[in-house]
């Protein structure tokens, strides 16, 4: 069950793509640019470090094992235990989603001096965001590309990084999907300078 979200009256981007794709580095350069950036992974990392407000929740429903020594969650053992057990999966998901959208909109309330940038890793995979969005930005790039950089980022094998891959919308789903599309599958430079002209064409319509 999704808590509706109130969309404001400035122009809202949602920004997506696959692990590894440089979602990271997109928002980072929009933020630097002007744009109000509303991340909900980091949301999400917010609710389950220690003292985090998801934490009390989360023991009742996962016990000791879901913590770590400093009370924060533990992120390789739950992530684990979703992967093999999709309810335990739901189960998280029931406790940190309201949540997440609660503190979304409390961002929104605030308003943005240019626009806003909503930062949805799974868009596409998880329904109710759409309808607060007026573009929806997706950064692709080949899955082998995505694989190595998943590899060089975050040391897992290869085996982790394809299953997560797997587990997320595919290319073509996420590419149907856009309204607006940033390949990245160049260098940083290109990647800058192709974030850049995006964000004159947002500012544009933000305006109107």
């Amino acid at each position: 069950m999704h808590i509706a979200l109130n969309k404001p009256n400035q122009l809202v981007v949602g920004l997506t793509g696959g692990i590894g794709s440089g979602k990271t580095a997109v928002s980072n350069r929009l933020q630097t640019l002007g744009a109000t950036v509303i991340d909900t992974d980091e949301i999400a990392h917010s609710l389950t470090k220690a003292g985090g407000l998801a934490m009390p929740d989360i023991q009742r429903a996962f016990g000791h094992e879901a913590l770590l020594s400093d009370g924060s969650m533990n992120r390789d053992h739950m992530r684990a235990l979703v992967f093999k057990e999709p309810e335990q999966r739901i189960a998280l998901e029931k406790i940190l989603h309201p949540k997440i959208r609660q503190l979304v909109q409390q961002q929104l309330d605030a308003g943005a001096p240019l626009y806003f940038v909503l930062v949805v890793p799974l868009l596409f995979e998880k329904g109710g965001w759409g309808e607060l969005m007026d573009e929806i930005i997706v950064v692709d790039c080949p899955v082998e590309q995505q694989v190595q950089r998943v590899i060089q980022r975050n040391g897992w094998p290869e085996t982790q990084v394809r299953a997560v891959i797997q587990n997320q919308a595919t290319r073509e789903t996420r590419l149907a999907g856009a309204t607006q599309l940033i390949q990245n599958n160049g260098d940083l430079a290109e990647l800058v300078e192709k974030i850049d002209f995006m964000h004159q064409k947002l500012i544009k319509k933000a305006q109107k």
